[in-house]
């Protein structure tokens, strides 16, 4: 339990010093007018407080990945903890402050349209790809999920088909409506509820003294299980997600300054990382190691899991409410999910968002492509998502390092985890049964060049980038004007 405890204790201190450290290398001014203010249109662009937007970003990020990834990543054992802390504060909250801050600075741009700017034209178009793709998947996954713990919640009564018709036609409300009609009335409480179960069952494995496995040299490599890259793509959302790219953009539109950019930011992807250590300890603890957690999961997947925990801390009614608070978080996931795309097409064919018709000619597509995907096995979904998240953060903190080196400061905050990330992803895809099943020895040494080529590209674009000069920021004119 101790490494439990200590990696708590960690990631808050984190918040306050190296998340402290990453708002002054970006370099804040409050005086500047975000682009809630500035770009005004009652739909996406409006202020809300702080604390409403921490709690709407707490939810944006934290689908079912810091729980699901964790559960699954406890397999590995307490190695899980590691990743999770050091990837929160040193790669996740960074990319999420990073990206975040830099929206802001750009009128509120979506990764795509950043991509561009700091990485080149090309990479607009593949990062715009990317991205719709990746939440799409999102979105997929974060319907059939929160329908199967429905399901299960209500003893199979109604039918599975129902509650995603449900599901859906909430999503579709809440992609289509101004921002504060829903997501910014709601969200706040379900935040409340999110964080009360998820400390609820944290301080239950506490009191009841859990058996929490703590990290050692001799259970490092559980059974001799290849960590890298496997863990780092398993267990994503809790330490570092590029899905968290796609959703801070909605956020930067509405927050008042860029001050409260460490709270929202930098802080919520802390936040996310305690839930994820409290699934993952309970998951470790309360089914007699990696092989009845292996059962339950082949029995009933990872909903089965949370279900079993909720009720085996909580008891009938606390179990019952935690588990409703985890359904909560991949359905307030979900619709920002299809939201954040919406907004992205748009952004990319320059259509504005204030009439009702054009947002229905985005989404309409959009929720007919999540329809036909949810036809597809979940597991398999889950891999492609996991691969297409991950490589998502990559671009995103390559976009990071790119700004804060052309603005002549401290780029390898950015780059660092970046490159460690682009290793990890390109030997999975090599590797995998999804990708070009390469042998594992053979995926490192070319993921290895890969590495070195694109690290070496990135600096002869950034070097070529900071001799013409480009500007960083830009004057706030909305998206309509510019078009």
């Amino acid at each position: 339990m101790y490494t439990f405890l200590f990696g708590i204790v960690l990631l808050i201190v984190g918040y306050f010093t190296y998340g402290k450290f990453v708002e002054k290398t970006f370099g804040v001014k409050s005086e500047r007018k975000t682009p809630a203010y500035t770009n005004s249109d009652g739909v996406d662009y409006l202020p809300m407080n702080s604390r409403k937007n921490a709690l709407i970003q707490l939810l944006n990020i934290a689908g079912v990945g810091p729980i699901f990834g964790p559960i699954m990543g406890a397999l590995y054992g307490p190695v899980a903890f590691l990743w999770i802390v050091l990837g929160a504060i040193f790669a996740g909250a960074v990319h999420d402050y990073l990206t975040g801050m830099i929206s802001i600075r750009n009128r509120g741009a979506h990764l795509p349209e950043l991509a561009g700017k700091f990485l080149g034209k090309f990479m607009k178009h593949v990062v715009n790809a990317f991205s719709i793709l990746l939440l799409l998947l999102v979105g997929t996954v974060f319907v059939s999920a929160p329908a199967e713990l429905l399901h299960n919640l209500m003893n199979g009564w109604g039918s599975f088909g129902i509650i995603l018709a449900v599901i859906f036609a909430y999503y579709l409300l809440a992609t289509l409506l101004p921002i504060d009609k829903i997501i910014g009335r709601f969200y706040p409480v379900f935040g409340l509820l999110l964080l009360i179960s998820a400390v609820g069952v944290g301080v239950s494995l506490i009191i009841n003294k859990a058996p929490i496995p703590e990290l050692t040299l001799e259970n490092f490599h559980p059974d001799g299980a290849p960590i890298f890259p496997l863990l780092f793509l398993t267990i994503s959302c809790g330490a570092l997600s590029g899905f968290h790219a796609t959703q801070t953009p909605i956020i930067s539109r509405t927050t008042e300054s860029e001050s409260q950019g460490r709270k929202i930011f930098y802080g919520m992807m802390i936040a996310e990382g305690v839930i994820a250590m409290i699934w993952a300890a309970a998951a470790m603890s309360l089914f007699n190691g990696s092989t009845g957690l292996n059962e339950l999961l082949a029995a009933g997947g990872p909903a089965a899991v949370v279900s079993e925990v909720s009720t085996l801390m909580l008891g009938a009614i606390g179990g019952t409410l935690a588990i409703l608070g985890v359904i909560i978080l991949p359905i307030t996931s979900g619709d920002t999910a299809f939201r954040s795309a919406r907004m992205i097409i748009a952004d990319y064919i320059r259509l504005p968002q204030l009439k009702v018709r054009n947002r229905l000619w985005i989404a309409l597509p959009l929720f007919a492509a999540s329809i036909a995907l949810t036809q597809i096995d979940f597991t398999l979904l889950w891999r492609y998502f996991s691969w297409a998240n991950q490589s998502t953060a990559v671009i995103a903190l390559f976009v990071g390092a790119m700004y804060l080196y052309l603005a002549r400061k401290n780029y390898w905050i950015s780059l660092i985890p970046g490159v460690f990330m682009l290793m990890a992803t390109t030997t999975y895809i090599l590797n995998a049964p999804i990708g070009f099943r390469l042998p594992l020895n053979i995926s490192y040494v070319l993921a290895a060049i890969i590495s070195i080529i694109l690290v070496s590209l990135f600096f002869y674009h950034a070097r070529k980038t900071r001799g013409i000069g480009i500007p960083l920021d830009e004057q706030a004119e909305t998206w309509q004007d510019a078009a």
